[in-house]
């Protein structure tokens, strides 16, 4: 006996695919239904699952409604969120506080491995907030306004930034524990490569999602030229790359736990506001031991 079925009207072919997508993610069976004569599209569902189903693509249209600074790059399907330049501002005033005569700050936040070891733990963190000069703040602020930007659209505003931050984190890590006591670094560079890793970790949710090889292709290609731009290219002469690479792999590793969290989890709104606060404060927390 076949089960009752329930069908719910789509305007466009790609909306009836998005929104099968949504449906399979929450364990709704969904076919996709055309009537050539109209032209019309509609999705498929069990009736006893159509008041579920209903409730999850209400939730859906609300949490991915029209935002201006959320775009989606053409031919890649990759998401750009613009609020990436809010994220830079904070280097930018440092910056400008430090060269205008504040110098302790550097001497405060920047990553000096001896003291850290005598436990100044903080360092760890306010080092990825410092830059050595112009050249250095110019290089990580443009390309971590578009790598962030990537990020912050692929897992979520939130939930992007709080990543590629503890990716930058993962790079002073490295160093500290690689590195002899004389190494001191500052600067964004790890947090940027944090991006890169969680955009490179993408592509196991992509294939979890069915998306086409012309997708994934145009991330790969994306990827490899970041990766050139900033290992290249950098206006440093001391290019920090252990930083760079446990960078790119702490985001790498979040980025896989990210890919196998349900489809819901990156649009929520409460989990990146918790987690954009939750940058924040480890970010604060750690200035304010510095500063003390």
């Amino acid at each position: 006996m076949q089960p009752a079925l329930a069908i719910i009207p789509v305007p466009t072919e790609k909306q009836a695919l998005d929104w099968s997508l949504v449906l399979v993610s929450q364990g709704i069976d969904t076919s996709i239904g055309c009537d050539p004569e109209v032209n019309s599209w509609q999705l498929i569902v069990p009736l006893n699952d159509h008041a579920q189903a209903l409730r999850a693509l209400t939730q859906y249209r609300s949490e991915n409604q029209f935002r201006p600074w959320r775009q989606e790059l053409p031919w890649t399907g990759l998401l750009f969120d613009g609020r990436s330049a809010v994220c830079m501002l904070p280097f930018v005033l440092l910056y400008t506080i430090e060269a205008t005569g504040h110098g302790e700050l550097r001497t405060a936040g920047l990553m000096d491995n001896q003291a850290v070891r005598a436990g100044e733990w903080w360092r760890l963190i306010t080092a990825v907030t410092l830059h050595g000069d112009l050249a250095h703040l110019a290089a990580n602020v443009t390309t971590g306004l578009l790598l962030l930007g990537l990020a912050m659209g692929a897992s979520g505003p939130g939930v992007g930034l709080l990543a590629s931050f503890l990716g930058g984190v993962g790079g002073n890590l490295a160093g500290f524990w690689l590195h002899g006591e004389s190494h001191r670094s500052l600067g964004a560079s790890g947090m940027v490569m944090g991006a890169l890793g969680l955009l490179a970790a993408q592509w196991l949710g992509l294939l979890r999602r069915g998306m086409s090889p012309r997708q994934l292709a145009a991330r790969g290609v994306l990827s490899g030229c970041f990766l050139l731009v900033l290992l290249g290219f950098s206006p440093q002469k001391n290019v920090d790359v252990l930083a760079h690479v446990a960078g790119f792999i702490t985001g790498l590793l979040l980025g896989t736990g990210l890919a196998f969290c349900p489809d819901a989890f990156s649009r929520n709104r409460w989990a990146n506001l918790m987690a954009a606060l939750g940058c924040i404060a480890l970010a604060g927390a750690a200035w304010w031991q510095a500063l003390k």
